[in-house]
């Protein structure tokens, strides 16, 4: 059976007084989903469509029964004393599939059930010849979103298991392969950290020839049978913490944490809860706040610019807007400089799209540098000021020697030269070891959760953005 990701987060958040009724639930979520598949053949070869004269014997790709889990939201609510707290969604067929199928694409599996190509096993009494009951077992269709009962089994078209694997689009050159695990901060089994390198994008898209999750698929399997998988995202120019699950579990776990740390501090949970998930990132702005540290509480919304042609995150005064998004940053002054910049710590509660690029320029009025995307005004002036101590030693030569895999360059972009990157690097971050969590579940049920000890993990900052807090520090 699988351990819910809803469950594992709810019980790193519980209380020392949870109740031993509460935890007795979760020993039927203990035992891990066995990956061994069979191939059937159909009973009754009984159509939907009703072609009764066609009766032939069809092969079938045979998954697990479905196992009862944990309804997480219910249990939290329980040792919460929140009854009133809404129940969690019923586990679907879709879901299911891709539990257990997770080398299968998403879009592959979500095609078979709109080409309606994928049954349920269904029980039922039929007479015989002899007039005697006997229990009859058919296949019918399942929509992706029906719901499960305990019991059902799943078939897939066999052809599924003679479809080939997914090759990449490129392979790895040794240098390459050193340089993406060069990378990593932190593994254990369930997941893997990664210094995210400015520049390289997370995700693959139109016109992106190299992304960290294909490369990720290709160099850091290891003994793996599956891939990491993302669990955040990091803007392209950003640089920093990255955390992937290695397994389909660990991953929909940390998910789950993820995006319930940010449902939680919309709904101003934070100073009433145990956070169990803390970034902080580093961020050089130009100017300094007006006050040492505080929370920006201010919603962001996207608009559309330049006749559609692109888009923008503002912040947007109108809460009851349905198209507004509650984001919740602290921050805190590290560092000022005589020279006009600060060094600061952000911590978003909240995940919103470039959250702390849009507070840092357009409610604290200090413009991170090299975001000329939220902060070309600010930038604008900068250049036009009369040449300074800083760049008085910019005429340094771009060399081939500084240039890494993947045509990237993380000595370029300091504020000692011309064209500024942007200094925005996830620093450190604290969050629940998943994999300890994991193996106690499996040896102890009524351990308390909330008391493991969580992990710290700290990037060294990228080479432009070190080259700029020494200059300032000098």
């Amino acid at each position: 059976m699988l351990v819910g990701p809803n469950l594992l987060r709810r019980l790193l958040r519980s209380q020392p007084s949870a109740t031993d009724g509460g935890t007795r639930l979760i020993i039927s979520a203990l035992h891990h989903l066995r990956s061994s598949y069979n191939t059937t053949t159909e009973l009754s070869a009984e159509h939907p469509e009703g072609n009764s004269e066609k009766k032939k014997e069809s092969k079938w790709f045979t998954l697990p029964p479905f196992a009862e889990t944990v309804n997480a939201s219910l249990l939290r609510a329980k040792l919460a004393g929140k009854p009133n707290l809404k129940a969690a969604d019923e586990t679907t067929a879709l879901k299911w599939v891709l539990k257990c199928c997770p080398d299968l694409p998403r879009n592959l599996v979500q095609k078979l059930f709109r080409l309606r190509q994928v049954r349920r096993e269904f029980k039922a009494m039929a007479v015989s010849d002899d007039g005697c009951q006997v229990q009859k077992t058919q296949l019918k269709r399942v929509g992706a979103k029906d719901s499960l009962n305990i019991g059902d089994r799943i078939y897939l078209p066999i052809s599924v298991r003679e479809i080939p694997e997914e090759k990449q689009g490129h392979g790895c050159t040794n240098e390459e392969l050193n340089f993406i695990r060069s990378l990593e901060l932190y593994k254990d089994p369930a997941i893997i950290v990664l210094n995210k390198p400015p520049g390289m994008p997370v995700q693959g898209g139109i016109g992106i020839k190299w992304s960290l999750d294909e490369l990720a698929a290709v160099c850091l399997c290891y003994d793996y049978s599956e891939p990491p998988r993302l669990v955040h995202r990091l803007d392209r120019d950003s640089s920093g913490i990255l955390v992937m699950g290695r397994t389909q579990t660990s991953a929909a776990i940390l998910h789950s944490v993820f995006r319930e740390e940010t449902i939680g501090a919309s709904k101003h949970d934070f100073d009433n809860e145990k956070r169990i998930l803390r970034k902080k990132y580093w961020a050089l702005v130009i100017g300094s706040p007006r006050r040492s540290e505080g929370i920006i509480s201010a919603p962001l919304r996207k608009v559309v610019v330049d006749d559609g042609k692109s888009d923008r995150i503002t912040v947007f005064d109108n809460t009851k807007s349905v198209s507004s998004q509650h984001a919740i940053t602290e921050y805190r002054v590290i560092k000022t400089s005589p020279h006009g910049y600060s060094w600061l710590e952000l911590s978003p509660l909240t995940g919103r799209k470039h959250q702390l690029r849009v507070h840092c320029a357009e409610v604290l009025g200090t413009p991170i540098v090299g975001d000329y995307k939220y902060g070309w005004q600010a930038h604008r002036r900068l250049q036009n000021l009369p040449e300074s101590e800083l760049r008085k030693n910019s005429n340094e030569k771009f060399s081939k020697e500084n240039m890494l895999p993947f045509g990237l360059n993380m000595d370029r972009g300091s504020i000692l030269d011309k064209s500024l990157r942007l200094h925005l690097h996830c620093r450190e971050i604290i969050l629940p070891d998943i994999s300890q969590a994991l193996q106690t579940l499996q040896s102890c049920t009524d351990h308390d959760l909330s008391k493991l000890k969580s992990l710290e993990i700290v990037a060294p900052l990228p080479s432009y953005m070190q080259r700029s807090r020494d200059i300032l520090n000098s």
